[in-house]
């Protein structure tokens, strides 16, 4: 029977293998979740897969679990960054959230000329996508990167990950031509801060061999629904839906 309950764990899975509990581990499965001994956890660990294990020790700081059957092999996301600008803290959390919903695979907050946060916090960025992968069934979680300037990331481009620029300036849509001529290529969507790209930041990026410049439609989207908006678009065109 499939548990219903679903831990990301860093450690190794396999038949047989006990994995120990941290402290808010225990905490969330007896104190909150009431369970006991005896009872099914689902655990993934971005490596393993799913397996099915067993509450083999209970106690209110720790415990161990026994791994009995795998349940889901790994299942890798296709090989797509989403580049956003940080905004307001929630609506961060739900892009993050969403990113890893949705099947990316890495997850970049890059700044901009007109990018209002200076900061994140990438460690709670990170649980967030932890948290998102334990609720979707998903068996990777994305690795969320610490802020970093979108001029120095370009810099440093790979010359084979094509990008899809979603521009709030232009009108039609790229993708179809995109999604022709660069199906198996890796793939990054960038999206802009609240304030759109600078003229500059627009320029360098029209420019660019591997740009493919995409419009959302004819009206202005929030940063978070513009990126809810371009994942989904990528994903039907050349994603694993």
């Amino acid at each position: 029977m499939s548990a219903k309950i679903r831990l990301y764990v860093e450690h190794p899975l396999g038949a047989g293998q006990s994995i120990p509990l941290e402290r808010d581990q225990a905490h969330y499965l007896f104190g909150v979740m009431r369970q006991a001994l005896g009872g099914h956890v689902a655990l993934f660990n971005g490596v393993d897969g799913e397996w099915q294990a067993e509450i083999t020790e209970a106690g209110k700081r720790g415990g161990t679990l026994t791994c009995v059957a795998q349940s889901k092999p790994l299942q890798m996301p296709p090989d797509l960054w989403l580049l956003f600008a940080p905004i307001k803290k929630a609506r961060t959390d739900f892009i993050v959230e969403k990113a890893a919903e949705m099947g990316a695979a890495r997850i970049l907050p890059v700044g901009t000329e007109y990018t209002n946060s200076e900061r994140i916090r990438q460690e709670r960025l990170q649980a967030h996508a932890v948290e998102a992968a334990e609720q979707c069934g998903g068996t990777y979680v994305p690795e969320v990167c610490d802020l970093q300037k979108l001029s120095q990331l370009l810099d440093h481009w790979p010359a084979e990950r094509q990008l899809m620029f979603c521009d709030e300036a232009e009108v039609g849509n790229a993708l179809q031509l995109a999604a022709q001529t660069h199906s198996a290529a890796p793939w990054a969507i960038l999206i802009g801060p609240e304030g759109g790209f600078s003229d500059k930041e627009r320029k360098r990026l029209h420019a660019m061999e591997q740009a493919h410049v995409v419009s959302l439609g004819p009206r202005i989207l929030r940063a978070d629904t513009a990126a809810v908006a371009a994942m989904t678009l990528w994903q039907q065109s050349l994603g694993d839906w």
